[in-house]
Protein backbone atom coordinates (compact mmCIF):
# COMPACT_ATOMS: atom_id res chain seq x y z
CA UNK A 1 0.00 0.00 0.00
CA UNK A 2 1.49 2.95 -0.69
CA UNK A 3 1.67 5.77 2.47
CA UNK A 4 2.48 9.89 1.80
CA UNK A 5 0.60 11.56 4.55
CA UNK A 6 -0.09 15.62 5.80
CA UNK A 7 -1.83 16.24 9.17
CA UNK A 8 -4.23 18.06 9.21
CA UNK A 9 -5.49 19.16 13.01
CA UNK A 10 -9.14 20.77 13.44
CA UNK A 11 -10.55 21.94 16.96
CA UNK A 12 -14.49 21.83 16.88
CA UNK A 13 -14.63 25.48 17.85
CA UNK A 14 -11.79 27.22 16.64
CA UNK A 15 -11.10 25.34 12.90
CA UNK A 16 -8.22 24.71 11.36
CA UNK A 17 -5.01 24.56 13.80
CA UNK A 18 -1.92 23.05 11.51
CA UNK A 19 -1.04 21.82 8.45
CA UNK A 20 1.85 19.18 7.31
CA UNK A 21 2.80 17.34 4.41
CA UNK A 22 5.12 13.90 3.75
CA UNK A 23 5.03 12.99 0.11
CA UNK A 24 7.19 9.50 -1.34
CA UNK A 25 6.45 10.05 -5.78
CA UNK A 26 4.60 11.99 -7.65
CA UNK A 27 3.31 14.90 -6.98
CA UNK A 28 2.28 16.15 -3.15
CA UNK A 29 -0.91 14.85 -2.55
CA UNK A 30 -0.91 11.84 -4.84
CA UNK A 31 -0.43 8.43 -2.37
CA UNK A 32 -2.28 8.26 0.16
CA UNK A 33 -3.73 11.34 3.21
CA UNK A 34 -4.05 11.04 7.05
CA UNK A 35 -5.91 13.41 8.71
CA UNK A 36 -6.33 14.40 12.39
CA UNK A 37 -9.50 15.56 13.92
CA UNK A 38 -9.40 17.07 17.35
CA UNK A 39 -12.54 17.88 19.11
CA UNK A 40 -13.32 19.26 22.35
CA UNK A 41 -13.95 15.76 23.89
CA UNK A 42 -11.84 13.22 21.00
CA UNK A 43 -9.12 12.91 18.68
CA UNK A 44 -10.17 11.41 15.32
CA UNK A 45 -7.36 10.18 13.24
CA UNK A 46 -8.69 8.85 9.95
CA UNK A 47 -5.72 7.08 7.00
CA UNK A 48 -7.26 7.17 3.30
CA UNK A 49 -4.80 4.60 1.12
CA UNK A 50 -5.87 4.18 -2.45
CA UNK A 51 -5.23 1.26 -4.10
CA UNK A 52 -6.71 1.81 -7.60
CA UNK A 53 -10.01 3.72 -9.57
CA UNK A 54 -12.66 3.00 -7.35
CA UNK A 55 -10.89 1.42 -4.39
CA UNK A 56 -9.39 2.43 -1.20
CA UNK A 57 -8.50 1.80 2.15
CA UNK A 58 -9.92 3.74 5.31
CA UNK A 59 -8.15 3.50 8.56
CA UNK A 60 -10.71 5.49 11.34
CA UNK A 61 -9.23 5.14 14.60
CA UNK A 62 -8.02 1.86 14.22
CA UNK A 63 -11.51 0.64 12.45
CA UNK A 64 -10.14 -0.61 8.89
CA UNK A 65 -12.50 0.41 5.86
CA UNK A 66 -12.51 -1.68 2.62
CA UNK A 67 -14.36 0.50 -0.28
CA UNK A 68 -14.98 -1.60 -3.55
CA UNK A 69 -12.59 -4.14 -2.83
CA UNK A 70 -11.66 -5.66 -6.37
CA UNK A 71 -8.31 -6.52 -7.59
CA UNK A 72 -7.47 -9.78 -6.02
CA UNK A 73 -6.10 -10.24 -2.23
CA UNK A 74 -2.64 -9.09 -3.60
CA UNK A 75 -3.77 -5.42 -4.02
CA UNK A 76 -4.38 -5.39 -0.08
CA UNK A 77 -0.83 -7.30 0.39
CA UNK A 78 -0.18 -4.04 3.14
CA UNK A 79 -3.04 -3.09 4.37
CA UNK A 80 -4.57 -4.43 7.83
CA UNK A 81 -7.85 -7.12 7.71
CA UNK A 82 -10.90 -5.38 7.07
CA UNK A 83 -13.39 -4.22 9.95
CA UNK A 84 -15.83 -3.06 7.40
CA UNK A 85 -16.17 -3.73 3.84
CA UNK A 86 -18.41 -1.36 1.75
CA UNK A 87 -19.17 -2.93 -2.01
CA UNK A 88 -21.42 0.17 -4.48
CA UNK A 89 -22.42 -1.88 -7.38
CA UNK A 90 -22.42 -5.53 -8.85
CA UNK A 91 -19.92 -4.19 -11.40
CA UNK A 92 -16.60 -5.80 -11.83
CA UNK A 93 -15.27 -2.34 -10.51
CA UNK A 94 -16.24 -2.42 -7.93
CA UNK A 95 -17.45 -5.79 -6.99
CA UNK A 96 -15.34 -9.07 -7.15
CA UNK A 97 -16.38 -12.11 -5.60
CA UNK A 98 -12.98 -13.82 -6.35
CA UNK A 99 -10.91 -10.85 -4.24
CA UNK A 100 -13.69 -11.01 -1.23
CA UNK A 101 -13.28 -14.86 -0.87
CA UNK A 102 -9.11 -14.06 -1.21
CA UNK A 103 -9.21 -11.83 1.74
CA UNK A 104 -9.34 -13.09 5.56
CA UNK A 105 -12.93 -10.99 6.23
CA UNK A 106 -13.94 -13.21 9.07
CA UNK A 107 -14.25 -10.40 11.66
CA UNK A 108 -15.80 -7.77 8.97
CA UNK A 109 -19.22 -6.49 8.44
CA UNK A 110 -20.38 -6.31 4.48
CA UNK A 111 -22.11 -3.40 4.10
CA UNK A 112 -23.87 -3.97 0.19
CA UNK A 113 -26.76 -3.25 -1.42
CA UNK A 114 -29.67 -6.17 -2.62
CA UNK A 115 -28.09 -6.67 -5.93
CA UNK A 116 -24.55 -7.17 -4.58
CA UNK A 117 -25.80 -9.36 -1.96
CA UNK A 118 -27.84 -11.56 -4.24
CA UNK A 119 -24.32 -12.40 -6.09
CA UNK A 120 -22.65 -13.39 -2.76
CA UNK A 121 -22.68 -17.22 -1.81
CA UNK A 122 -24.48 -17.98 1.49
CA UNK A 123 -21.28 -18.36 2.93
CA UNK A 124 -20.95 -14.65 3.79
CA UNK A 125 -24.52 -14.58 4.88
CA UNK A 126 -24.21 -13.76 8.74
CA UNK A 127 -21.55 -10.95 7.54
CA UNK A 128 -24.25 -8.80 5.29
CA UNK A 129 -25.63 -6.09 6.46
CA UNK A 130 -27.91 -4.90 3.62
CA UNK A 131 -28.67 -1.36 2.61
CA UNK A 132 -31.45 0.49 0.37
CA UNK A 133 -30.91 3.42 -0.49
CA UNK A 134 -31.72 6.15 2.12
CA UNK A 135 -31.24 3.11 4.89
CA UNK A 136 -28.53 3.22 7.68
CA UNK A 137 -26.46 1.36 10.18
CA UNK A 138 -24.24 2.16 12.45
CA UNK A 139 -20.85 -0.40 12.63
CA UNK A 140 -18.08 0.30 15.22
CA UNK A 141 -18.86 3.43 16.46
CA UNK A 142 -19.22 4.65 12.32
CA UNK A 143 -22.75 5.57 11.53
CA UNK A 144 -23.26 4.56 7.56
CA UNK A 145 -26.02 6.15 5.32
CA UNK A 146 -26.85 3.86 1.74
CA UNK A 147 -27.26 7.37 -0.78
CA UNK A 148 -28.32 6.65 -4.40
CA UNK A 149 -26.33 6.79 -7.53
CA UNK A 150 -27.48 6.41 -11.04
CA UNK A 151 -27.46 7.89 -14.37
CA UNK A 152 -29.78 10.63 -15.30
CA UNK A 153 -28.75 10.64 -19.16
CA UNK A 154 -30.92 8.59 -21.05
CA UNK A 155 -28.05 7.02 -23.65
CA UNK A 156 -26.69 5.49 -20.00
CA UNK A 157 -29.29 4.85 -17.74
CA UNK A 158 -28.84 1.28 -18.46
CA UNK A 159 -25.59 1.60 -16.94
CA UNK A 160 -26.42 2.36 -13.46
CA UNK A 161 -30.13 2.13 -12.36
CA UNK A 162 -32.24 4.15 -9.66
CA UNK A 163 -32.04 1.86 -6.34
CA UNK A 164 -29.74 -1.02 -7.68
CA UNK A 165 -26.35 0.41 -6.28
CA UNK A 166 -25.14 2.76 -3.31
CA UNK A 167 -23.06 5.80 -2.51
CA UNK A 168 -22.04 5.97 1.31
CA UNK A 169 -21.84 8.42 3.53
CA UNK A 170 -20.15 7.71 6.72
CA UNK A 171 -19.73 9.72 9.79
CA UNK A 172 -18.17 9.86 13.35
CA UNK A 173 -16.77 12.07 15.47
CA UNK A 174 -18.59 14.91 13.68
CA UNK A 175 -16.76 14.01 10.58
CA UNK A 176 -18.62 12.48 7.05
CA UNK A 177 -17.03 11.18 4.23
CA UNK A 178 -19.09 10.35 0.57
CA UNK A 179 -18.05 7.97 -1.57
CA UNK A 180 -20.24 8.91 -4.69
CA UNK A 181 -19.87 5.19 -6.28
CA UNK A 182 -21.03 5.00 -10.05
CA UNK A 183 -23.35 8.13 -10.40
CA UNK A 184 -24.11 11.44 -12.28
CA UNK A 185 -25.33 14.76 -10.23
CA UNK A 186 -28.43 13.72 -8.92
CA UNK A 187 -30.26 15.47 -6.51
CA UNK A 188 -29.59 13.32 -3.63
CA UNK A 189 -25.39 14.49 -4.35
CA UNK A 190 -26.37 17.97 -4.67
CA UNK A 191 -28.69 18.11 -1.78
CA UNK A 192 -25.97 16.30 0.74
CA UNK A 193 -25.14 18.71 3.55
CA UNK A 194 -21.91 19.08 6.17
CA UNK A 195 -19.45 17.01 4.05
CA UNK A 196 -15.97 17.35 4.81
CA UNK A 197 -14.19 14.71 2.40
CA UNK A 198 -16.16 14.13 -0.99
CA UNK A 199 -14.57 10.96 -3.23
CA UNK A 200 -16.58 11.55 -7.03
CA UNK A 201 -16.18 9.98 -10.27
CA UNK A 202 -16.14 11.55 -13.25
CA UNK A 203 -16.06 9.28 -16.14
CA UNK A 204 -17.49 9.01 -19.74
CA UNK A 205 -19.97 6.80 -20.59
CA UNK A 206 -20.35 5.49 -17.23
CA UNK A 207 -20.64 8.18 -14.79
CA UNK A 208 -20.59 11.88 -15.40
CA UNK A 209 -18.33 14.66 -16.99
CA UNK A 210 -16.34 16.45 -15.06
CA UNK A 211 -18.53 19.67 -15.65
CA UNK A 212 -21.24 18.01 -14.22
CA UNK A 213 -18.94 16.59 -11.22
CA UNK A 214 -17.67 20.14 -10.72
CA UNK A 215 -21.57 22.40 -10.47
CA UNK A 216 -22.57 19.15 -7.67
CA UNK A 217 -19.20 19.59 -5.76
CA UNK A 218 -19.83 23.88 -5.63
CA UNK A 219 -24.07 22.77 -5.13
CA UNK A 220 -23.09 20.75 -1.86
CA UNK A 221 -19.90 22.64 -0.84
CA UNK A 222 -17.96 19.69 0.68
CA UNK A 223 -14.38 20.97 2.48
CA UNK A 224 -12.50 18.70 0.48
CA UNK A 225 -13.08 16.87 -2.64
CA UNK A 226 -11.15 13.52 -4.40
CA UNK A 227 -10.99 13.28 -7.82
CA UNK A 228 -11.57 9.24 -8.16
CA UNK A 229 -12.92 6.80 -10.68
CA UNK A 230 -11.54 9.12 -13.81
CA UNK A 231 -10.11 7.04 -16.14
CA UNK A 232 -11.68 4.67 -18.13
CA UNK A 233 -12.58 3.78 -21.81
CA UNK A 234 -12.95 5.91 -24.16
CA UNK A 235 -12.62 9.20 -22.24
CA UNK A 236 -10.80 9.97 -19.46
CA UNK A 237 -11.75 12.12 -16.70
CA UNK A 238 -9.87 15.38 -16.62
CA UNK A 239 -8.86 16.27 -12.60
CA UNK A 240 -6.88 19.06 -13.97
CA UNK A 241 -10.00 20.73 -15.55
CA UNK A 242 -12.33 19.73 -12.59
CA UNK A 243 -10.22 21.54 -10.17
CA UNK A 244 -10.25 24.77 -11.83
CA UNK A 245 -13.63 24.78 -12.80
CA UNK A 246 -14.19 24.49 -8.88
CA UNK A 247 -12.10 26.87 -7.62
CA UNK A 248 -12.69 29.29 -10.12
CA UNK A 249 -15.93 29.55 -8.33
CA UNK A 250 -15.36 28.51 -4.77
CA UNK A 251 -11.27 28.66 -4.22
CA UNK A 252 -12.26 27.56 -0.57
CA UNK A 253 -12.97 23.67 -1.33
CA UNK A 254 -9.70 21.63 -1.32
CA UNK A 255 -8.92 19.56 -4.46
CA UNK A 256 -7.09 16.63 -3.44
CA UNK A 257 -4.99 14.59 -5.86
CA UNK A 258 -4.25 10.87 -4.44
CA UNK A 259 -2.59 8.21 -6.80
CA UNK A 260 -5.76 5.89 -7.71
CA UNK A 261 -3.66 4.85 -10.84
CA UNK A 262 -0.17 3.42 -9.93
CA UNK A 263 0.47 1.24 -12.47
CA UNK A 264 -0.18 3.70 -15.31
CA UNK A 265 2.50 6.72 -16.41
CA UNK A 266 0.41 10.17 -16.82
Amino acid sequence: MRHSKYLITAALLTGLLTVGCKEKSKSSQEKAEAVELKTEDVISIIEISPIEHATAVLDWDGTIIYIDPVGGKDAFADAKEPDLILITDIHGDHFSLETLQGLNTQKAKIIVPQAVADKIPSEFTPQLDILNNGEAKERYGINIEAIPMYNLREEAKDFHTKGRGNGYVLSKNNERIYFSGDTEDIPEMRALQNIDKAFVCMNLPYTMTVESAADAVLEFKPKQVYPYHYRGKPDVGDVAKFKALVNAKNPIIEVVQLDWYPKEDY
